[in-house]
């Protein structure tokens, strides 16, 4: 499976608090890895958990003697949770600091899926980009309880208060999916500094087009910055392809 990431700063915010990790090659006993963390926190503590996050969920995982995706990931993503968050207690700097999370791996023609927050995993088909991940935020939480419409202005205002990230406490409770994928499906992985400039239909159209994945990942953070890129942007877009014999 082929793959490409990039991460940018937006035309806003002078630091990227965003981190990537994406590997088409085995990582540990998994087929492939790929992860987003945007991170969240004053000074430089948004930087670090995100980075922290990625950079030690990839030895973790490394170093698992697990075989099966799932069981794989909600070890690693415990473990290096606990360790987060006592970077967290231990040095003042870094108080209150914590980070979304989106990994995904397949395992033949299963993808399996792991978020925490409102980083997405989004599933192209026929052109359509299906959001497989469900955000963990206050607005969600409204329209789940029926007591707030989705895309409304009110919504729109509110969108960025998460009630889920990594670090924040001692035991965080991530959420999985398994999505079965067909010849031709597309996997995106993202930050919300790409879905809250860059609508889903137009993120559908753009990883569909018959041009190479680099470009693509590129016209999908060059559209977030046109859009007014006020946040990171970070994307990693995979094309699936169906093994023969």
């Amino acid at each position: 499976m082929e793959s490409y990431a990039l991460t940018d700063i937006g035309m806003v915010r002078n630091m990227n608090q965003d981190f990537v990790f994406a590997s088409s090659e085995r990582v540990g006993p998994l087929e492939n890895l790929f992860l987003v963390a945007d991170g969240m926190g004053g000074h430089r503590a948004g930087d670090y958990a995100s980075r922290f996050l990625v950079q030690h969920l990839v030895s973790c995982i490394r170093q698992s003697e697990g075989k099966a995706p799932v069981a794989v990931l909600e070890k690693a993503i415990r473990q290096v949770n606990r360790e987060l968050y006592r970077e967290a207690v231990e040095k003042e700097e870094l108080s209150g600091m914590g980070t979304t999370l989106v990994a995904a791996s397949t395992d033949g023609s299963t993808l399996y899926v792991s978020n925490i927050g409102d980083s997405r995993l989004y599933l192209v088909r026929d052109g359509k980009a299906y959001q497989v991940t469900r955000d963990h935020s206050y607005v969600e939480e409204m329209v789940a309880a029926g007591r707030m419409v989705r895309g409304s202005e009110e919504y729109l205002s509110q969108k960025n208060i998460i009630t889920r990230a990594a670090g924040m406490t001692e035991r965080v409770e991530a959420d999985f999916f398994e999505v079965d994928l067909e010849d031709g499906d597309r996997i995106l992985l993202c930050s919300d500094g790409l879905t809250n400039m860059v609508s889903n239909g137009t993120i559908g159209e753009i990883s569909s087009q018959e041009i190479s994945l680099r470009e693509r990942v590129e016209a999908l953070v060059r559209r977030a910055n046109e859009n007014g890129g006020r946040d990171n942007i970070t994307v990693i877009l995979a094309d699936y392809k169906e093994e023969v014999g």
